[in-house]
């Protein structure tokens, strides 16, 4: 737990990358886990590793509808009789020597047999009394058309490491193998908090100086990818008092408050003065841009994440530092997103003091993706978001030529 004695200097601004790795180490020891259907655990973290109990597929089977044969014995008339029927499903017996089994796709193929023949290479010779052979018309190799057992999954192979984020396809995979539920790392109990008197909710209407609370949905929106639905969504107005009332109570029945506003140095600021009083303040001002007022701390047990009140600013804050932090408390090995190199498409001749992330968008030329920013960087221009395809990075203390490469995070990979 973060102490008060642990405050920093409200003058020094933290890097973001230091930031980051302080929120992951306090939420690393937050991590619970449960077990749930594998039918609900999509986007869930495994707790511990899963590893196959069957093998996949479980028997030798056709890839074909067509004909299950002995190669060897088509070296003479390439005609033999059709001595059983095996459909999906089925148990069939072993292949009579000298004969074809009729076989479809799924089937298992039977013993005795070491290829399918595809049905367009083969035709019906009618023997009489129903009975009736095949004539191959393509000899296949050995092994033609049959998918052998475990060749897709081997039992006792390893299927996902422990810290693993579980996506469509691999539950379809669990699913093969016979899971049926799974021990996944718990969801934290989250909260928002918005602040600012000028904030009404949507379909309101609007008075003079008011304008619609935008930050709280995509907030919502945010948790609802990493498969948190907030247990609660407040607004408080701008008093010491109301802030510090609604902290203290929101503290008893979550794990962490998600803010927005307040946090700046304004005389109307008051989440970090109610922060401060009521619990403690570890991180405040990152060297970031967008982002810089952001705060870290506790309330007691509840952890504190006080992002922005800027919307493009909440977002960006939100991505970086807030979203990684939930996913190793879900119980990540991996939290962080992946970036990617792309070329800058426009120079900075002048450092800032600050690490950037650029709203840009992107275009491809010469099997190079190349990066420009969007014309308006307004931390209060949420269309911004819409309208670029990731954020570029531009390192504090760092100028800037068209050409150099840059760290690039698509938006699809962190949204």
């Amino acid at each position: 737990m973060v102490q008060p004695s642990q405050h920093r200097s409200a003058t020094t601004l933290k890097p973001v990358e230091q930031a980051r790795e302080h929120l992951l180490q306090v939420v690393r020891n937050r991590c619970t886990s449960e077990t749930l259907p594998l039918s609900e655990a999509l986007g869930r973290i495994l707790a511990e590793e899963v590893i196959a109990a069957v093998d996949v597929p479980p028997w030798d089977n056709s890839a074909m509808d067509g004909y299950a044969i002995n190669v060897s014995e088509l070296a003479g008339e390439p005609v033999l009789p059709v001595s059983q029927r095996i459909t999906a499903g089925s148990s069939p017996k072993p292949l009579e020597p000298g004969s074809a089994a009729r076989i479809f796709t799924g089937a298992p193929v039977p013993q005795g047999a070491d290829a399918v023949v595809m049905q367009e290479n083969c035709e019906t010779v009618d023997s009489g009394s129903g009975a009736y052979s095949v004539r191959v018309l393509e000899t296949p190799a050995a092994g033609a058309n049959v998918r052998r057992r475990g060749t897709d999954i081997q039992k006792g192979s390893q299927l996902f490491p422990s810290g693993y984020r579980l996506q469509a396809a691999d539950l379809g995979m669990l699913a093969s193998t016979g899971v049926s539920q799974l021990t996944v790392g718990s969801l934290p109990r989250v909260a928002i908090l918005t602040t600012g008197d000028e904030l009404v909710a949507p379909g309101q209407s609007l008075a003079p100086g008011q304008i619609y609370n935008s930050n709280a949905v995509t907030l919502q929106a945010l948790l609802s990818g990493l498969g948190i639905v907030p247990i609660e969504v407040r607004h408080v107005a701008d008093t010491l008092a109301e802030t510090q009332s609604v902290l203290r109570e929101l503290a008893q029945s979550c794990d962490c408050i998600i803010s927005t506003g307040g946090v700046s140095a304004g005389e109307e600021d008051h989440v970090r003065s109610a922060l401060q009083t009521e619990g403690g303040l570890d991180i405040w001002k990152l060297a970031l841009k967008p982002g810089k007022p952001f705060a870290f701390g506790h309330l007691q047990r509840t952890l504190f994440f006080g992002l922005p009140g800027n919307p493009v600013s909440a977002f960006v804050t939100f991505v970086l530092l807030v979203r990684p932090a939930l996913l190793a408390w879900m119980g990540a090995a991996r939290p962080l997103a992946t970036s990617w190199p792309v070329r800058a498409d426009f120079e900075r001749p002048v450092a800032s003091e600050r690490e950037e992330y650029l709203r840009v968008r992107c275009r491809e030329n010469d099997g190079q993706v190349w990066a420009g920013p969007l014309a308006d960087q307004s931390s209060g221009v949420l269309s911004s978001i819409h309208a670029a395809d990731g954020l570029a990075v531009v390192p504090a203390g760092k100028t800037l030529a068209i050409g150099d490469t840059l760290r690039f995070f698509a938006f699809s990979d962190i949204v």
